[in-house]
């Protein structure tokens, strides 16, 4: 029979192909340099051909080393996939759960249905990693996460998406600003000053499609969270959108600005959890995505109750 790589080297080549360091490869692998350097040199020699070029200061994959590498993320994956399928037939709510979430999601949501999930579902171990939807979507398709909760739209491929609910978006005003309308319509922004977050924010794009602009009015300011934007607009530098999540959370909350709905075709963003098609854990994300809708629901119903009062 031919001998074949373990899973061991190819763990080993997929990291130091990703990181391009052996000692930043051995770190994130938990094992020692000479260790890792061992086992892809025996790889070499199994295959017969050198998969990196070493020198002193650098290591770079060969031709061949990254197409070994590209392969061997899929066996990694397809081999997880296994574990992922027999965990899941003895309890799919249980085990560990690498959930990805974006900034304008997560501080506002997570919080609340955190202790509500743990309660749920006390043996499901969920381990966050929170950052921009481009990333996490990466992420998610090389197998480093198994899900991700995400705003739409967004552009996806060979992902599974489960909608949780709509996020309207409100229209934020500084203080002395002229009486603002009841219900905001896009036509309304244009002559504003529109402060939002900086290039990369999912929302950012998503603000501008509701309001039919093709880019904000003051380049200069960007915010790096929606904290930020709400002091630059505090400050007077302009007005912004938040998602209605974000004020039910209290983002404005000691603040003496003026929020108003806006109004209009797609004046909302949709709420998604996501992932990989191939996944043996549809179930479980499925029971956690009900859960996550439910509490938006409820987040929905206190926020009617409050209104009604």
């Amino acid at each position: 029979m031919k001998p074949l790589p373990t899973l061991r080297q190819l763990q080993y080549l997929v990291a130091v192909v990703d990181l391009c360091h052996f000692g930043k490869a051995a770190e994130a692998s938990a094992v020692t340099q000479s260790t890792l350097s061992a086992a892809i040199q025996e790889l070499e020699e199994l295959l017969g051909a050198p998969l990196l070029e070493r020198s002193r200061r650098s290591v770079v994959p060969t031709p061949l080393g990254r197409e070994v590498a590209r392969r061997a993320r899929e066996v990694l994956q397809a081999t997880e996939d296994i574990v992922d399928a027999a965990s899941a037939a003895r309890d799919v709510m249980s085990g560990p759960l690498r959930l990805g979430v974006i900034p304008t999601i997560g501080p506002f949501v997570l919080p609340r249905a955190l202790p509500r999930l743990r309660k749920a579902f006390p043996h499901l171990q969920l381990f966050l990693r929170e950052e921009q939807t481009a990333p996490l979507i990466e992420k998610l398709q090389s197998g480093r996460l198994d899900a991700v909760l995400l705003a739409l739209p967004y552009a996806l491929h060979d992902v599974e998406v489960m909608e949780l609910g709509e996020d309207p978006f409100w229209v934020v005003y500084p203080p002395g600003h002229a009486s603002p309308p009841e219900v905001v319509q896009q036509a309304d922004i244009v002559s504003e000053n529109l402060l939002l977050l900086e290039e990369g924010h999912c929302l950012r794009e998503q603000a501008l499609a509701a309001c039919h602009l093709d880019g904000a009015r003051n380049e200069a300011f960007q915010g790096t969270s929606l904290h930020t934007v709400v002091q630059m607009v505090a400050n007077g530098l302009g007005v912004t959108l938040l998602p209605q999540m974000a004020l039910d959370a209290g983002i404005l909350r000691g603040l003496n600005l003026e929020a108003r709905p806006l109004g209009g075709a797609g004046a909302s963003r949709r709420i998604g959890l996501a992932w990989r098609r191939s996944s043996a854990r549809k179930e479980t994300f499925r029971r956690l995505g009900e859960a996550l809708k439910a509490e938006l629901e409820a987040l929905a119903d206190r926020r009617g109750a409050a209104t009604r009062k």
